[in-house]
């Protein structure tokens, strides 16, 4: 049985679908009415799930982790993320996304590139994505270093620039990152920051 859980955090509403040891999705928003219908948007078609009112460890240690990354503090490279319900393509996209380390960003190109497709298929990848902030999403830009959109959309574009701002480390050259048998190309947050004047 799928469990949701949902928690504010510092007025940030963070939701998660999970069992006790794997994520079926997550999600992050500004009302609790709306983190709720991302999780059950995001979950895979004709599962058992119950809203849960007490929190379970796991889901702690997931929602404490989100509120990390959201606060540009953290990774997620040791959960267990269910993607058997998604498409093959949608996995490889999912996989690579999850290697861009903090303060970097990739183009929607490059993971293209690196999973195959093209930037569209990615996009509409991102647009999707079940899993944000443990799937790093908010780090996939456009080719020119501009933002994109975010969530399936660009009235959260100031969140995804928000959260990029706090990923800022300071790195000054980009680097290549194995992904399979091809490359992912990764840059500096800088450079987003940058080209959209705030740096």
């Amino acid at each position: 049985m799928i469990s949701l859980y949902i928690e504010n955090i510092e007025g940030v509403w963070f939701g998660i679908a999970c069992d006790r040891k794997e994520i079926f999705a997550t999600t992050f928003t500004f009302s609790e009415e709306r983190t709720l219908q991302s999780l059950l948007k995001s979950l895979p078609f004709n599962v058992p799930f119950q809203h849960s009112e007490k929190t379970s460890v796991f889901a702690k240690r997931v929602i404490v982790l989100m509120k990390n990354i959201y606060d540009g503090k953290g990774n997620s490279d040791s959960l267990s993320l269910v993607k058997s319900y998604l498409s093959d393509y949608a996995r490889r996209v999912i996989e690579t996304v999850s290697l861009i380390p903090v303060g970097y960003v990739a183009s929607y190109g490059s993971v293209a590139r690196a999973a195959g497709g093209g930037p569209r298929a990615v996009g509409r990848v991102m647009a999707s994505n079940p899993f944000p902030l443990v799937v790093p999403c908010h780090r996939v830009v456009c080719s020119d270093f501009t933002l994109g959109g975010y969530g399936g959309g660009y009235d959260n574009v100031p969140v995804k620039l928000g959260i990029l701002k706090r990923e800022s480390r300071g790195y000054a050259s980009e680097r290549e990152i194995s992904v399979g048998g091809g490359k992912l190309l990764v840059f500096p947050v800088e450079r987003v920051l940058k080209r959209v004047g705030e740096e």
